[in-house]
């Protein structure tokens, strides 16, 4: 951006767990979208990294908020600080003057209009002037850099924070999509419920996120791949006295289990309702996997092995949704009629 430009574009992708803004195709921000708010004026006190670390810590004067939830704003007014927040964090942004903001932001498929809503109300009050919404699946498509207006069938499987985007993708529009709230939040809600349940531990959020990171798997052989056991520490749920729990990536696949069947479910229901002839292309290029989701350890080869068609996990696929979100914005003309 010029020192005397008028107009900054910014495309963010709003992830429940992480939001990701790209400016002129480069990353600049990175952030967990937690805020940690002062209980006595809601005023902002830390976003981001900062606002993580003391998710978990806070006394009674602070309190961490998670804007986001199922992929949808959950607290608008944190969510209008978080994003007001993380603008402010773009690198040689102007000390001068505030340029208006044209913002092109990504959205789960399965929004209702109240939520779009939300977020276009959100984004304009944190200093947006033209704001454009993209669906997820597609600016992942397009981040991957598949070719989505040709008369040739893509499917992306989108597995976020809050849910999980699955769309078929044809002609530039999508032809069978599913939005399911099942996603990494439920990935590390189970976690904490088997520690509780099956080693009588208490563990937090981020405990489980680490465990999730370290040792979380889809499948209960890895073969070689296999991750080293992850040891967790904690306090006994009934005695409160600490423990030392070794968790090994089986256990982890096993309490999995049922949150990955229900997306293995949801590509099914979408595949159903697919035309032969782009079945017939999916078949031959296969599906792509995108979102942090897409990472967990050996998910590619168990829907592989269960659907039958080949899955391939994205390069980068955390940033994938940010990548196309900026490639939309960039060539706004081009892709208008991704834009809503």
């Amino acid at each position: 951006m010029g020192l005397f430009s008028l107009t900054q574009d910014v495309a963010i992708d709003l992830g429940t767990a992480n939001t990701v803004i790209t400016c002129n195709d480069k990353i600049v921000v990175d952030e967990p979208s937690i805020v940690a708010l002062d209980r006595r004026t809601d005023s902002l006190i830390a976003l981001g990294k900062a606002a993580q670390m003391m998710q978990g810590k806070e006394h009674e004067n602070i309190r961490t908020v998670r804007p986001l939830r199922d992929g949808v704003i959950a607290d608008f007014k944190a969510a209008e600080l978080m994003i007001r927040g993380m603008i402010k964090l773009i690198p040689h942004r102007s000390k001068l003057f505030t340029p208006s903001l044209r913002l092109v932001v990504g959205i789960p498929s399965g929004s209702t209009e109240v939520e779009i809503r939300a977020v276009r109300d959100s984004s304009e009050h944190a200093g947006g002037r033209d704001v454009y919404m993209i669906y997820e699946p597609m600016a992942a498509a397009v981040g991957i850099g598949l070719d989505v207006e040709a008369p040739e069938g893509c499917m992306i499987v989108d597995i976020g924070g809050g849910t999980t985007e699955i769309a078929v993708i044809s002609l530039g529009g999508m032809v069978s999509n599913k939005s399911i709230r099942i996603a990494g939040d439920d990935f590390t809600g189970d976690i904490i419920d088997y520690m509780n349940r099956q080693h009588n531990i208490k563990v937090g959020e981020r405990m489980a996120e680490q465990i999730k990171i370290k040792v979380g798997s889809a499948l209960i052989d890895l073969g070689e791949e296999a991750p080293e056991d992850y040891v967790v520490h904690g306090p006994n749920k009934m005695t409160a006295l600490p423990m030392e729990v070794p968790v090994s990536y089986q256990e982890i696949a096993h309490c999995l289990d049922k949150s990955i069947t229900k997306i293995e479910t949801a590509v099914l229901a979408a595949l159903e309702e697919t035309p032969p002839e782009l079945y017939a292309d999916l078949v031959r290029n296969g599906i792509y996997l995108a979102g942090g989701g897409a990472l967990l350890r050996g998910l590619a080869k168990r829907l592989t092995d269960k659907i039958q068609i080949q899955f391939h996990v994205a390069d980068d696929p955390l940033h994938a949704v940010a990548r196309g979100t900026g490639i939309a914005l960039k060539n706004i003309d081009r892709f208008q009629f991704l834009l809503r």
